[in-house]
């Protein structure tokens, strides 16, 4: 059956367990994803159409029960000769096997589990369902400590032909009632004798009836009485007592009349009031009947003629005289007699007392330790010579070793007797684990199952290189233990870091340079900054940044390197060039615009002159072996003279050498002999000065 899947639906996972008439399996509910119990019908079963008929039949009937205490039924089935019934899977025990392992229970969890069970049957007998086979091995308990009564309906599908099988009665001989034994109708009264044996069994570790074979037990059912439990367990209050022996009278009639009256004596029976009640006692008929058969001795025949003799004696004459008694000392005889017995009596009294004294038991008034440390409330149950045992609870909020209630209270024990404890086991502490390296919202969900509240949670961001809101640090470290209630967890989180556009600092000074990565959180590294030569930028300004240009991404803290000019390389080369201009009219301003390209500017507008008559004109260039020096003048938007000098003309002129005027360009006045000309750009790289007269750009490596 392992692995195989019911009306398509129910997987089998492992057998747990299996009876006379079927064999337990778990399984998962591939539909609705839950684990499920599938109850099997034994293969020796699957023929028997009568019995098959009422096994579902019985099986539906249960599958109505809707009580806290009765495990349900979901479905009931047919797969080929496999009949099954699904239940509802409980995670715990049977009572048998905790009866296995701790009996005899505590008088208050025997009578906890025995309310349940009780309620469960006054629910099932409402809607005319005999269990007929109750006992622990039908009693589930789950982790909660809720009852769960199974197997509901079962024992009442047989027929005639299944109720014997090689003449013994189907089912557990041990919980039997007489009536159940002999074979005849079992009403809801044999569900609350085998609840009896049930209780009988939790408080005493051992079977009312036992013998070699089932049917030496039935009889003991039929013709034995059972042996009182507090024979056996005298801790069990009178009044549990008598709960027992009146589920477990011979005759129905002398029993509970109902689960739900059953279930209101165990609601009662351990109140103070009630725990010394005196012993049940029950009617004897046979008692009473005077007409009853008894067994007398014969009479013998010497006895039936002393019989006769005395019989045909005549009666002394009412006149005949009687010998007077003598006078005297006729009181000292009686006197005598009295003394005698007054003497005797005393000495018997004396023995009495002497012999109760041996075997008086001493009782002592129970200390009340609730609240007190635990080793305060043993040394005063102690200082009254009596016992202790110790049970934790572990859902108690009170303070570590600190006695919540105890049992019994307000009564006296005898010496000697122990008194149950139940003690705290204090605030469950939680061992924290290593969440470093996890996602934060993953640990957060794993601490919300713990019972973690979300306020008991903080959290710091930190910006990190690598993924964001993955825990970096943690507190209480792992390992440690912590308090659920009184918890404080504190995570630093990683966070992506912000980023914005890098400005462009080429042409920055470098203490405007240093200033602007200041300001926006930008780190300067040590040795980040380099000096080299340079043409096109003056000495102090910024050549070059990196790693990140302009415009590029960069986040906060990034370390940025910077390229700062040192001047002119050595071999450049200064000119300066002297331009003869005049005006188109003499005595009438004409506008005049220089514009340079050299080693340190590309059409560079290098001034703009007003000149109003002939005159010279100096202009500043630098030359390097591998750039000339172009000048162009134009005369509003026409080119009206260009100058060259190269590097040679540099060397010249440092040598003392005239340095010959360069070919220039001859004006033209016209735009279309304009526009046939050399196509010079207008306006420089916006490093130099533009616009107004006497304007000079600078030099590189020159102030």
């Amino acid at each position: 059956m392992i692995g195989r899947k019911l009306g398509g639906r129910y997987e089998i996972l492992d057998r747990i367990g299996g009876g006379g008439m079927a064999l337990v399996y778990k399984g998962h509910d591939l539909l609705l994803n839950r684990k499920v119990a599938v109850k099997v019908l034994r293969s020796q079963y699957v023929h028997d159409e009568e019995f098959i008929r009422r096994f579902r039949r019985e099986a539906q009937a249960a599958a109505s029960l809707s009580h806290p205490n009765v495990v349900s039924i979901y479905d009931v089935g047919q797969e080929e000769d496999v009949h099954y019934i699904v239940m509802e899977y409980i995670e715990g025990t049977t009572l048998n096997d905790l009866i296995k392992e701790r009996a005899p229970l505590q008088v208050e969890d025997a009578v906890h589990y025995a309310s349940q069970i009780a309620d469960a049957l006054d629910h099932a007998h409402h809607n005319e369902i005999i269990h007929r086979d109750i006992k622990p091995h039908n009693i589930l308990i789950g982790k909660n400590g809720r009852v769960k009564v199974t197997d509901f309906g079962i024992a009442r599908a047989a027929t005639s032909s299944t109720i014997t099988q090689t003449g013994s009665v189907v089912g557990s001989v041990h919980y039997f009632s007489p009536e159940h034994a002999k074979g005849t109708n079992t009403g809801e009264k044999s569900d609350l004798y085998s609840l009896g044996i049930v209780m009988y069994q939790m408080l005493t570790a051992r079977l009312p009836f036992l013998g070699e074979s089932p049917i030496s037990v039935a009889l003991k059912h039929l013709q034995e009485d059972v042996e009182d439990p507090r024979k056996v367990n005298p801790l069990i209050p009178q009044s549990v007592e008598n709960i027992i022996l009146k589920a477990m009278r011979k005759k129905p009639e002398e029993r509970y009349q109902s689960a739900k009256l059953m279930m209101a004596d165990l609601d009662t029976c351990l109140n103070p009031d009630r725990r010394n009640e005196a012993k049940v006692v029950f009617w004897d008929a046979d008692g009473m009947d005077e007409e009853r058969t008894l067994v007398m001795p014969a009479i013998r025949a010497d006895q039936l003629g002393q019989f006769e003799e005395d019989d045909d004696e005549p009666e002394k004459p009412a006149w005949r005289e009687e010998p007077a008694p003598s006078k005297g000392k006729g009181w000292v005889k009686p006197l005598i007699w009295i003394v005698v017995l007054l003497m005797v009596l005393g000495a018997m009294w004396y023995l009495v007392g002497y012999v109760k004294g041996m075997f008086a038991i001493e009782t002592v008034e129970v200390p009340n330790v609730a609240g007190k440390p635990l080793i305060q409330a043993q040394a005063e149950l102690t200082a009254v010579k009596l016992g202790s045992t110790v049970e934790y609870d572990l859902d108690s909020k009170l303070a570590k070793d600190i006695v919540i209630r105890q049992d019994p209270t307000g009564m006296r024990m005898n010496v000697g007797t122990k008194v149950t404890l139940y003690v705290s086991k204090g605030t469950p502490k939680i061992k924290m684990d290593n969440y470093a390296g996890q996602p934060f919202k993953d640990v957060k969900l794993k601490l919300q199952a713990l019972g973690i509240k979300d306020e008991q949670i903080t959290i710091t961001q930190e910006t990190s290189d690598g993924t964001p809101d993955i825990i970096l640090k943690q507190s209480p470290l792992a390992g440690e233990e912590f308090e659920l209630d009184k918890a404080v967890i504190a995570f630093t989180v990683s966070k992506a870091k912000e980023t914005f556009k890098m400005p462009d600092l080429v042409g920055m000074t470098e203490a405007d340079a240093k200033a602007q990565l200041t300001k926006l959180n930008l780190k300067l590294p040590v040795n980040g900054i380099t000096r080299e030569k340079s043409y096109k930028v003056a000495k102090g300004k910024v050549v070059k940044q990196f790693p990140f240009e302009k415009n590029q991404d960069v986040s906060v803290g990034s370390e940025i390197s910077l390229i700062i000019s040192d001047g002119l390389p050595e071999d450049a080369g200064q000119l300066t060039v002297s331009i003869a201009v005049k005006p188109t009219t003499e005595g009438k301003d004409s506008e005049f615009k220089i514009v340079v390209s050299d080693a340190q500017y590309e059409n560079f507008e290098y001034k703009t002159e007003k000149v109003s008559k002939p005159q010279n004109l100096d202009v500043k260039v630098i030359v390097s072996p591998d750039k000339k020096a172009v000048i162009l003048i134009k005369e509003g938007d026409n080119l009206v003279n260009s100058i060259t000098r190269t590097y040679q003309d540099y060397l010249d002129q440092k040598n003392g050498k005239t340095v010959s005027p360069s070919p220039s360009t001859s004006p033209s006045p016209s735009p279309k002999q304009q526009s046939n000309g050399p196509a010079i750009p207008v306006g420089g790289t916006g490093n130099g000065q533009t616009g107004g007269t006497g304007s000079k750009p600078p030099a590189g490596g020159t102030p």
